[in-house]
């Protein structure tokens, strides 16, 4: 998952980049979300089915976009690397409103082909509030640890990154999925929650994922300094 880090300013070739990510946002949500809507309508996924999808579709999709926009599909990732300086913090806006308009595009693709159940797999936290801050940052910081590992440090597999990241989406859902729904991805709570209108506590999932994920980078970039 290379970052872009040119001095131009936006072009054409950001848009193709921008409009890549947003595809693989599309996907991780359309399929992630559809799988929340499928499974309340008895198809028996389960929890871990859910969180298999999650993880397969975010790992196809990295092979799929990785080499065209560094495939983040999640807001707190483009702020992460922007951070950490591996991605060109005027390139974040055009990021951002890509990945957004991906994920609400999924959600009305999902409400109008699958149906509108489970509130179209918006985020609700099960526990309190403050508990569930801390379970999407430390999610989210774990997710973006290894993110950083196979996307910055030439000493990491990286060719193994769409393998290492999607398997990290997948524990964390399996874990986190029960008490928060483990978004760790703002354009992944946000999207669902505006075409359902169920946007209480969504806060939650802004917050704490670009937290975790800024945590989480520079803390890799830290322990990984020469």
């Amino acid at each position: 998952m290379p970052a872009a880090t040119a001095s131009a300013p936006v072009t054409h070739a950001v848009a193709r980049k921008a409009v890549a990510d947003g595809i693989g946002t599309f996907a991780l949500v359309f399929a992630g979300c559809g799988a929340i809507v499928v499974d309340t309508q008895g198809a028996q996924l389960g929890h871990v089915g859910v969180s298999l999808v999650f993880g397969l579709v975010v790992a196809g999709m990295i092979f799929a976009t990785g080499h065209l926009s560094g495939a983040h599909f999640n807001p707190a990732v483009t702020l992460a690397f922007a951070a950490i300086d591996r991605f060109a913090w005027r390139d974040v806006p055009a990021y951002l409103a890509a990945q957004l308009a991906g994920a609400v595009l999924a959600c009305v693709a999902v409400q109008g082909l699958v149906g509108d159940e489970a509130l179209l797999g918006t985020t609700v936290p099960a526990i309190p509030l403050a508990q569930a801050l801390g379970v999407e940052f430390l999610l989210t910081f774990f997710l973006m640890f290894v993110i950083t590992a196979v996307a910055t440090d030439a000493r990491a597999h990286g060719q193994l990154a769409a393998v290492a990241i999607g398997g990290t989406v997948t524990l964390g859902a399996l874990m986190g999925g029960p008490l928060t729904g483990a978004s760790m991805n703002p354009a992944r709570s946000l999207a669902p929650a505006l075409v359902s209108g169920a946007l209480a506590g969504q806060w939650v999932y802004l917050l704490a994922p670009v937290a975790g994920a800024v945590a989480g980078a520079l803390t890799y970039r830290w322990v990984a300094a020469d």
